[in-house]
């Protein structure tokens, strides 16, 4: 396993991670995840931990908390060996105090996830969601003394807009709070919006990017094929509305090309997909799922090896999609461009 420096902090985290939201199943969303109980995660973490994957990603509203405690008790024993990432800041319940990430809410989140993972210490602790209601000073404060009670050791955020990432860490180097050291996206071969805007800023702020979804939330498993309707098992026919949408022909073109590259590395087109992560700029680690322990071989599998520059400029150009204003004539035009060099073609 390949070990990467966690944006521009001390912490030092697996090119691939491991993400909890099948741990619990429960909910509409969640249950369709998957259903893994305390002794099949184990197993799950057995795995993990010999591949050298020692960072597991939850969060409070992952099956109302369950995550959290199924997670906590595949760990037991060994919390010294892992690593342990979990949000909060969405609803997790109908009282006004139960959303967002004002003081109250966080201090109590916190202690809640520490009782829930059975633990004394949260690696990272993300905010899920960008809180319009909460002044991010009074955020910032109470991550701030979450740290400094020893809770907490790192801070990160998660599907937060560019504006408000840097409005967040100009307020936290005034202020001497914690900067946030990550910022969980979503990034795939089929959702690239991530490069237009919070790529360049996580590398001029020294932000890792921590990667939910890698594989197009399930659209990049292998088994979606052109021409052919939705297999039957799929969880999209009940999950989609969820995720990011992805216009079909765009899926299909990408699709293709995967199944190119597959072919020519001997390769699962999960791993191509999953490879190319690893390789784009200020990724840090890749958060991988899986409901059994088949699943999770072969996301581990990912690593180990590397595409070849043609490869990836084709993965390249068959996920391309058009830049949006303000930054399609930095894309277009030569004279933008020479101000402001795309940061992909300098990597």
């Amino acid at each position: 396993m390949e070990y990467r420096q966690l944006g521009t902090s001390g912490l030092t985290v697996p090119a691939l991670s491991f993400g909890a939201g099948t741990f619990g199943g429960r909910g509409p969303l969640f249950g369709e995840w998957g259903t893994t109980d305390a002794r099949e995660a184990r197993r799950l973490v057995d795995i993990c931990l010999e591949a050298g994957i020692t960072m597991f990603d939850t969060a409070d509203v992952y099956s109302a908390g369950a995550s959290e405690e199924v997670l906590g008790a595949a760990i037991k024993g060994r919390r010294d060996q892992v690593l342990v990432s979990t949000k909060t800041g969405l609803p997790t319940g109908d009282g006004p105090d139960d959303a967002g990430t004002s003081r109250e809410r966080l201090i109590r989140a916190a202690e809640d996830a520490l009782r829930r993972l059975g633990t004394d210490r949260i690696d990272l602790f993300q905010l899920h969601a960008f809180d319009a209601a909460t002044p991010v000073e009074e955020a910032l404060a109470a991550l701030d003394e979450l740290v400094r009670s020893g809770k907490v050791r790192h801070v990160g955020v998660s599907n937060f807009a560019g504006w408000q990432l840097m409005k967040s860490l100009a307020a936290a180097e005034r202020a001497g709070f914690p900067r946030y050291a990550a910022h969980q996206v979503y990034y795939s071969l089929v959702g690239r919006d991530y490069e237009w805007e919070l790529m360049p800023l996580a590398h001029d702020q020294g932000v890792g990017a921590l990667v939910w979804s890698p594989l197009g939330w399930g659209r990049l498993t292998g088994k979606l094929r052109r021409g052919l309707p939705l297999p039957e098992q799929s969880r999209l026919h009940r999950t989609a509305g969820y995720g990011p949408p992805v216009e079909d022909a765009y899926l299909y073109d990408v699709v293709d090309a995967l199944d190119e590259v597959a072919r020519e590395t001997g390769r699962t087109v999960p791993q191509v997909a999953i490879n190319w992560l690893l390789r784009r700029p200020t990724v840090s680690s890749v958060i991988i799922g899986a409901r059994d322990e088949a699943q999770l071989r072969q996301n581990i599998g990912a690593v180990g090896w590397t595409l070849t520059a043609d490869q990836v400029a084709r993965l390249d150009a068959a996920s391309h999609h058009p830049a949006p204003y303000p930054y399609f004539p930095y894309e277009r035009q030569e004279a933008f461009a020479r101000l402001n060099p795309p940061l992909l073609a300098t990597a």
